[in-house]
């Protein structure tokens, strides 16, 4: 059997202190958030209008009106930003899109960029 003697913190504290119930304050350390990615679609002449609502339904999880709109930014626009995720979120995302649309013989390009 183990003796345990009883240490008080005026062992460790310079200074000194009074009592065993002295407690000693350990600094908060600040997490820094993560940085976030924006998702983009690009537009291009091939890929059909019904088959970017579909991508963004499935793979975003927007609702069809949400994804009309968006679909309709892509093609007047260029681009739209479909999403802002953490690093390998937005990395999952891009790669899911991407395969999506090679499997159905389609160019349609999805990017991340830093926010």
């Amino acid at each position: 059997m183990a003796l345990i003697s009883s240490i008080t913190l005026s062992d460790d504290v310079p200074g000194g202190g009074n009592s065993e119930t002295d407690v000693i304050a350990k600094p908060k350390t600040k997490t820094a958030k993560p940085p976030l990615y924006k998702v983009m679609l690009l537009n291009d002449d091939y890929t059909p209008m019904e088959f970017v609502v579909l991508v963004l339904e499935r793979f975003f999880g927007l609702n069809h009106g949400q994804s009309v709109e968006i679909m309709l930014t892509v093609h007047k626009k260029g681009l739209a930003v479909v999403g802002v995720f953490s690093y390998e979120i937005a990395e999952t995302k891009v790669a899911q899109v991407m395969d999506f649309a090679r499997r159905h013989q389609h160019p349609l390009q999805c990017t991340m960029e830093k926010e």
